[in-house]
């Protein structure tokens, strides 16, 4: 499973890079602090939403609808080959699993943000909030 350091992910971000956030904390977790941008689908509901996500049979990406999604905003509704998906959580672990998951389901451009919104506050952005 690929993971990226708060750091590497900055610079993809600085480079206008590709990117999908999805935040898999809880809502409680993502109103207390969430990266800009991001898309809030719990690891719970993950597994009856990774078809927003991950592509389907026989196209080359998935698409995300912003009407059905929980947060956030995407400048296009759909995933472009090379958009990098990170999924993330508080300390990186729930974010391991659903990153696991997108790959299962077809992703192949999916990274696990290493040590979580946790890592981005200490690492990134001082100004972000911890709990």
């Amino acid at each position: 499973m690929r993971e990226l350091r708060a750091a590497e992910l900055a610079a993809h971000l600085a480079a206008g890079d590709p990117v999908v956030l999805i935040d898999v904390r809880e809502p409680w977790e993502h109103q207390l602090v969430a990266l800009p941008g991001s898309v809030l689908i719990p690891l719970g509901d993950l597994p009856a939403r990774v078809g927003e996500i991950a592509p389907r049979a026989g196209t080359p990406a998935g698409t995300l609808s912003a009407g059905t999604l929980s947060a956030g905003t995407l400048s296009a509704g759909t995933l472009s080959a090379g958009t990098l998906v990170v999924t993330y959580c508080h300390h990186g672990v729930r974010s391991l699993s659903a990153a696991a998951m997108l790959e299962r389901a077809g992703l192949r451009e999916v990274a696990s943000l290493a040590g979580g919104i946790d890592a981005w506050a200490r690492e990134v952005d001082p100004t972000l909030g911890r709990y």
